[in-house]
């Protein structure tokens, strides 16, 4: 009898780790994908302030006035 109970608490600790190892990979391709988000967003946003660097407001001496004027 003792050794069908440590047979069955060896089966439930191999599923348990199993399970384990299935949800920490899930993760880790959770983990990856927000990674790539990541860069994919630092690149938009370090294009953005460089569009918004280059297309600054000159002051109004620089301007050239509307053509109704």
């Amino acid at each position: 009898m003792l050794k069908e109970d440590l047979e069955q608490r060896l089966i439930n600790i191999e599923t348990a780790l199993a399970c384990q190892e299935k949800m920490l990979d899930e993760i880790n391709q959770v983990v990856i994908e927000q990674a790539k988000m990541i860069d994919r967003l630092k690149l938009e946003n370090q294009y953005l302030l460089d569009n918004l660097q280059r297309e600054v407001v000159k002051p109004l001496s620089e301007e050239t006035p509307p053509p109704h004027y």
